[in-house]
This record gives C-alpha cells, sequence and structure tokens, in this order.
C-alpha cells in the first residue's frame, strides 16, 4: 500500500462557479487531512483517480472542467449519505 493522499473540496452554492481544492497532500498532510474530516464529521469519498487528478490543482482555485463530471458523483455520494444519516 502506498501512501495515503487526500484532497479536500468546498464549494459555495451561489459564489463559486466551481468546487475549489481547499486542502491536499500526500503522506502525514493526507492523514492529517482526513483525521480533521473526520473530527467534522465530514465523509471521506475514497477515489485513488479522482484525488492523483486533484493533487495537481493549486489550493483555492476551481477544478478544472474535466473533472467536474467526476466531482458531482462526488457531490451526489454526498446528498445521499447526508440525507441517509439524517433518517436513521
Amino acid at each position: 500500500m502506498g501512501m495515503p493522499k487526500a484532497v479536500a473540496l468546498a464549494y459555495n452554492i451561489g459564489q463559486d462557479s466551481a468546487p475549489k481544492v481547499v486542502a491536499s497532500g500526500v503522506g502525514q498532510i493526507a492523514k492529517a487531512i482526513m483525521e480533521k474530516a473526520k473530527a467534522f464529521d465530514v465523509p471521506l469519498f475514497c477515489n485513488e483517480a479522482l484525488v492523483n487528478s486533484l493533487l495537481d490543482v493549486h489550493l483555492d482555485t476551481p477544478i478544472p472542467p474535466e473533472l467536474y463530471a467526476s466531482v458531482v458523483e462526488v457531490f451526489i455520494w454526498l446528498q445521499n449519505a447526508e440525507s441517509g444519516a439524517q433518517m436513521s
């Protein structure tokens, strides 16, 4: 198993044109990002190919259009995860 990798995205509807990369890293930085997400109950989505693509995006920069479809899948998953949690 390789070094852990993590990317955190943020999207403010009506403010941002696209989701932005707000944190990214490999190894210890990735572990810190994941721990922070868990501390704030932010769901973790695992997609190695998407993470590898997003690691190249500069911080506080909107994601490139070619990644929109993949990131939309993450946001749909997140919405479903949140609505499922509210029902229980």
